[in-house]
């Protein structure tokens, strides 16, 4: 079965990923690539019930989530130059610190996105409860969307976004089988459809349908609900940016799923080619250690969406 890699964009780097082993290769202040590779031992190589549809996607979500933390630990500390005796970057950022920011970030995300909209609309006067999820529903996508447009402002975030791109980039030169260089890897477009602003978006489309079932509770159920249906809309969500990966050729599915990838133009830039030469040293990291394995060990099909 084909393994799809993909990747997140990190400080004045790229993490790329497959299903097996992760790379993040960051450029030093001094102007050198260094690099750092791991191995995933992933939950859905030891169960079939990780494996199925919408279960596998939040087993997914969140390898990702854990390895996009680390990665951007590991390309802080490059850019303090932290290395151990050996001359290896290491990761002063202890693994409580990682905790301690990803539930920051997590219920920040749900406040933001989930609970906070869910308890405005139900301030307004709206008596139907089909009305009630759309509105919910326009509310968080405005939101989102606002706070993409938001971010997308600040300069401290551009070179981030040219990195992004670079990681689309490269990774379409990848899926087109061409080699991999600056200036091969330049051609392709910024926009690739498993990204995960693409999947955020679906997520707010997808929550709609999915609390339309619910209704309309009580307030306190009203939020719990938002929390606790989050991992079956996320799976969703993942299933179909699996599919959309799948089937780039397919111009009607791409139609459907234009939104997400217009959105993509304000998360990334067009990166230079130093840029491009780190997102591919990280790549050809994670594909000379999947080219090292048995076949045995490639067994397992693990689509993983690029992560912004």
């Amino acid at each position: 079965m084909a393994v799809s890699y993909g990747g997140q964009a990190v400080l004045e780097g790229v993490m790329m990923r497959s299903a097996s082993n992760w790379a993040v290769a960051v450029r030093t202040p001094e102007g050198d690539i260094t690099e750092v590779v791991q191995e995933i031992t992933s939950p859905m190589s030891k169960r079939k019930l990780w494996r199925l549809p919408i279960v596998r996607g939040v087993i997914a979500l969140g390898e990702s989530l854990a390895i996009g933390f680390r990665a951007l630990a590991i390309s802080a500390n490059v850019a303090t130059q932290e290395t151990d005796e050996d001359g290896e970057i290491k990761t002063v950022i202890t693994r409580g610190q990682i905790l301690f920011s990803f539930a920051i970030a997590i219920v920040f995300a749900l406040m933001l996105f989930k609970v906070g909209p869910a308890l405005l609309t139900s301030w307004l006067p709206i008596e139907s409860t089909g009305v009630f999820v759309l509105v919910e529903g326009a509310i968080r996508v405005t939101v989102f969307i606002g706070y993409i447009l938001l971010i997308s402002l600040l300069p401290d975030l551009r070179r981030v976004f040219q990195y992004h791109g670079a990681e689309h980039k490269t990774i379409h030169a990848l899926e087109a089988g061409v080699e991999l260089t600056p200036a091969n890897v330049q051609r392709f477009s910024l926009i690739h459809p498993r990204c995960g602003t693409a999947f955020l978006l679906w997520v707010m489309v997808i929550a709609i349908f999915v609390f339309a079932f619910v209704g309309r509770p009580e307030w306190h159920w009203l939020i719990l609900s938002r929390i606790a249906l989050l991992p079956v809309i996320a799976g969703l969500a993942y299933e179909v940016i699996r599919y959309a990966g799948k089937h780039q050729d397919n111009r009607a599915l791409m139609t459907m799923l234009a939104p997400g990838m217009w959105l993509q133009r304000l998360t990334t830039r067009e990166p230079s080619d130093d840029q491009v030469e780190v997102s591919i040293r990280a790549l050809r990291s994670v594909l000379e250690r999947d080219q090292a394995e048995t076949p045995e060990e490639r067994k397992l099909d693990t689509r993983v969406e690029v992560m912004a």
